[in-house]
């Protein structure tokens, strides 16, 4: 297996089959779908810790992206099964990295790696402090 062992804790690993939708006219998925599997590691990670974004979003705070990378190792096909990790590696004092390693199911094809980062605002989109309560379910 190929894991990167300096990554963050705690974890989420999210399963996921790539759909015919999901890719392009090669077969191959789609550059762009890379970001959704980020998404849904994301709140994969964050329903683990027992609460999903629309309660984060009931109480106040929301997360918009703010910067996105990914880098692209090999090509993931149609019907691969993926294994998603995800964890956070930066807090800083309104904003939170994401970062993210994908890889075939068997985790032997490092498929992609990247980062979210996300602002913490207001309901009227004024940066703010994250909350304790945010940090405590992370």
């Amino acid at each position: 297996m190929i894991i990167n062992k300096d990554f963050p804790t705690p974890d989420a690993w999210l399963n996921h089959s790539v759909s015919y939708g999901e890719t392009d006219a090669m077969g191959v998925v789609y550059y762009a779908e890379y970001l959704h599997f980020f998404e849904r590691s994301r709140s994969h990670y964050i329903r683990e810790r027992g609460m999903s974004y629309s309660v984060v979003e009931e109480k106040g705070i929301f997360l918009p992206v703010r910067e996105a990378s990914c880098r692209y190792r090999a090509p993931a096909r149609y019907d691969d099964m993926l294994n998603i990790h995800v964890g956070i590696s930066e807090w800083k004092k309104a904003s939170i990295k994401f970062i993210y390693d994908i890889y075939k199911a068997d985790r032997t094809v490092h498929i992609a790696s990247g980062f979210t980062v996300h602002a913490c605002v207001n309901t009227e989109g004024r940066p703010v402090k994250i909350p304790e309560w945010l940090r405590e379910i992370f």
